[in-house]
């Protein structure tokens, strides 16, 4: 295995896209979803990244790549089709010491992005190291129709439980068989479902009285 796997917090982040067409659009809103401030480098751009810049929601320069574009970058994302170009980001990226990813050429990156699936707080992602983005594709697919939103919700749900378990002075590891019965449980079908009964039953039978779905998910908004 090549690549070390990891899940990076860019909220804050500078992050730079070189490229304004569907694919660097693409890697625009990917990054403002994780709180990233975005700014685009491209003298031609789509009209969904101008509406983003005159809503102020990134830094839009309509002008050619210069290496200068990169001071004070976290993270430099190319999305162009000209391959000189996308080798000196490459290399400038690794001057300046900032991570680099270039659209579809692994070996001219620091790090690759995997195929997603997002639940809420549940996040699965699936990666070939490169190899075959159409396999990535395929199983991201399946895992789609496995895990649908009620695991979003799920995770909610056993986040307040947790919060409620700590507030009330229970240790960390006493929680392990607590939850583990949780996640055996058939809860995230009752949620799916929204068998709000059955899911108490569940709750109280695991976690005792004081626990009732409804008044746990208030709890997270």
């Amino acid at each position: 295995m090549r690549y070390y796997p990891v899940n990076l917090d860019v909220r804050g982040r500078a992050c730079l896209v070189v490229g304004g067409g569907k694919v660097g659009t693409r890697k625009v809103g990917t990054l403002l979803e994780c709180g990233a401030r975005v700014k685009v480098v491209s003298p031609e751009t789509d009209r969904r990244l101008e509406r983003l810049a005159g809503r102020g929601a990134i830094e839009l320069l309509r002008k050619k790549y210069e290496s200068g574009d990169l001071e004070g970058v976290f993270l430099v994302i190319g999305a162009t089709d000209d391959q000189a170009l996308n080798r000196r980001i490459h290399q400038d990226a690794r001057h300046t010491g900032c991570l680099c990813n270039i659209a579809d050429r692994p070996e001219l990156c620091d790090f690759i992005l995997p195929s997603v699936v997002q639940r809420g707080d549940l996040v699965i992602s699936v990666s070939t190291s490169g190899r075959s983005p159409a396999f990535a594709k395929h199983l991201r697919q399946e895992l789609e129709d496995r895990f649908g939103e009620e695991y979003g919700r799920f995770l909610e749900l056993m986040g307040a439980i947790r919060k409620q378990l700590l507030a009330a002075g229970h240790a960390p590891e006493a929680h392990r068989e607590l939850f583990a019965q949780l996640v055996a449980s058939d809860l995230p079908e009752l949620i799916k479902a929204g068998d709000h009964e059955r899911i108490d039953r569940v709750l109280q039978d695991v976690l005792g009285p004081g626990f009732a779905y409804r008044q746990l998910m208030s709890r997270t908004t």
